[in-house]
């Protein structure tokens, strides 16, 4: 008995220790109190009132990923021998590891997907409207390796490469 005794003055003891050494932190450290910290009260101040043209309601990308690809149509000017430069540097830079400098699919990336990258001078491509092209490149390809480069390319690149593409024509 006299060790439930022992035992129990012993926890008493322990506890009170915690307790106390709560206590002291609580009371004695800055981030002890903390029901003495300001709460969030939220509308406790009305609102700011948004100015008008802030949240854009035409345009932009949400509505050209929601758009038939038949619809959306390239903003820049067709057959620009620089625009069409541009596309190619940007394709060497974003597609080639995938698609091949040749555009046949066979890039050193592209190799080691399954099924392999598309040959992007097929007539099956060629024949896509660009703005199918764009949703491709821009939003990734259902059930394919074509990841989404909406992040990682500028909305007009994803046209110039688009523009460089259409401009080699199918292969022979």
């Amino acid at each position: 008995m006299k060790k439930y005794a022992v035992a129990a003055i012993i926890l008493i003891i322990i506890l009170f220790v915690v307790y106390e050494g709560l206590l002291y932190y609580d009371n004695n450290f800055r981030y002890g109190r903390m029901w003495e910290t300001p709460a969030v009260k939220p509308l406790e101040e009305t609102p700011m009132k948004m100015e008008r043209g802030v949240v854009p309601f035409t345009g932009g990308e949400a509505l050209t990923r929601i758009s038939l690809g038949s619809e959306i149509r390239s903003p820049l000017q067709k057959n620009n021998p620089a625009g069409i430069e541009q596309g190619k540097a940007l394709y060497l830079t974003y597609c080639a590891q995938c698609h091949g400098k040749d555009h046949d699919g066979n890039g050193t990336v592209g190799q080691s997907f399954h099924p392999l990258p598309t040959d992007l001078r097929s007539l099956k491509v060629l024949a896509l409207p660009e703005g199918e092209l764009f949703q491709s490149i821009s939003y990734g390809t259902p059930n394919g390796r074509q990841p989404p480069l909406a992040s990682t390319i500028d909305v007009l690149d994803r046209w110039r490469i688009i523009a460089y593409l259409k401009s080699l024509g199918p292969r022979k």
